[in-house]
């Protein structure tokens, strides 16, 4: 056949089978198509594809620079920081109701106020931070030479309501428990600190140790503090509260005297309460003027309920002081089992009554007692509840 097996392969093609005119064909074509693409591209590139941003308009441009100074406070501004300022709650009657449902329909009424034209209401200034609860308003505080004192607040705030503890205002079953005399012991003080619940108010006993550290742990725990001062009891000086306590031999002076020093010990307590006291309590005439002073500082008194011949109720709506009356002492046996009972009883009262106010001393068996029958309050549907809300004010009559 003629054929070479062992040639190269592709050498032994015969010259004549090639076409000329269809190679040229195709290179022509193929450079038309190269030619193509190429422009495309510049024209694609020159043109843009109109996804590039656009510039912001002038009025989205950044506003006048710091550097340039800024317009005077309007009229109207100026007028606001003028304004007399009112706390929030000062400016209606507020009245709650409980539906067939169980929910709670809160009704607000405007209330008179002294003075004309427009009062600008501080919403910023209900109630105090948790986080700060234990430390002062500052604006409810007055230096004196015998400490700072309590005060009402240029906006009407008083120190009742800035520590009182808030409560959910439902007209269900309140109980307040007071646990006394704390301060005189800083073992029994740490412990109730520690184990009671925060729902129950503590009373610092004014000659107590290290108050004001015990104040603010107090507080911290979410607990309403009250302060007791000494009161003349009708075997003094037999029996003697201790210094500084509050005489009815004594001119009004001195004893509103010695009542400033034992409220100058802490702060961000909401009222007063006697420690001892029964001939103090029964004796207008030396009452009045301290009760008066209470009242005007924005605080509460709460009476113990230990004395038969107390004339605190008459004496307090004389002065529109804000005050309360405790229906049990709680441990007048130290046996928990019969505190238990006290505590039974006192839920009986606030049954039929609607409320009901407690007072202990802050004994082991009263810690643990009260610790123990709190934990089963909220299940048979009672609140406890702070002094402050359960006393009688006669600013929400």
């Amino acid at each position: 056949m003629g054929t070479d097996l062992h040639a190269p392969l592709g050498r032994n093609r015969k010259t004549g089978s090639r076409r000329p005119g269809v190679l040229r064909l195709g290179r022509i074509a193929a450079s038309l198509c190269l030619f193509a693409i190429g422009g495309f591209s510049l024209y694609t590139a020159f043109r843009g594809d109109g996804l590039e941003r656009s510039k912001p308009p002038a009025a989205e441009q950044p506003a006048t620079p710091p550097s340039q100074p800024q317009p005077p406070t309007s009229a109207a501004n100026q007028a606001a920081d003028d304004m007399p300022r009112a706390e929030p709650r000062s400016g209606a009657n507020v009245e709650q109701m409980v539906t067939g449902d169980g929910s709670v329909v809160t009704k607000y009424s405007p209330r008179p106020r002294d003075g004309s034209g427009p009062v600008l209401v501080d919403a910023m200034q209900i109630g105090q931070d948790p986080r700060m609860a234990a430390q002062p308003n500052e604006a409810l505080l007055e230096e004196t030479p015998l400490g700072r004192l309590p005060i009402v607040g240029p906006d009407g705030r008083r120190p009742m309501d800035q520590y009182a503890r808030p409560s959910s205002g439902a007209r269900g079953v309140r109980i307040a428990i007071v646990v006394s005399g704390l301060g005189l012991s800083q073992t029994g003080t740490q412990r109730a600190i520690a184990e009671l619940p925060e729902e129950i108010t503590f009373a610092f006993a004014a000659s107590g140790n290290s108050l004001q550290r015990w104040m603010q742990e107090a507080r911290r725990g979410g607990h309403e503090i009250l302060l007791q001062v000494p009161l003349e009891p009708f075997d003094y000086p037999a029996n003697d509260p201790g210094p500084e306590t509050l005489l009815t031999t004594k001119p009004a002076a001195r004893n509103i005297e010695n009542l400033h020093k034992a409220m100058g010990e802490i702060t961000n307590y909401t009222g007063v309460m006697n420690y001892l006291g029964g001939r103090f309590l029964s004796d207008p005439a030396a009452m009045e003027p301290v009760m008066r002073d209470i009242g005007k500082r924005g605080l509460l008194f709460l009476d113990d309920g230990t004395s038969a011949q107390s004339k605190t109720a008459d004496v307090a709506k004389g002065t529109e002081l804000p005050y309360a009356f405790a229906d049990l002492q709680l441990d007048g046996q130290l046996d928990i089992n019969a505190i238990l009972k006290k505590l039974d009883e006192l839920e009986r009262i606030a049954r039929k009554n609607g409320q009901a106010i407690g007072i202990a001393s802050a004994f082991d068996e009263s810690v643990d007692a009260i610790a123990k029958w709190s934990e089963e309050a909220a299940m048979r549907g009672i609140e406890i509840v702070g002094v402050a809300a359960l006393s009688n004010d006669p600013r929400n009559p």
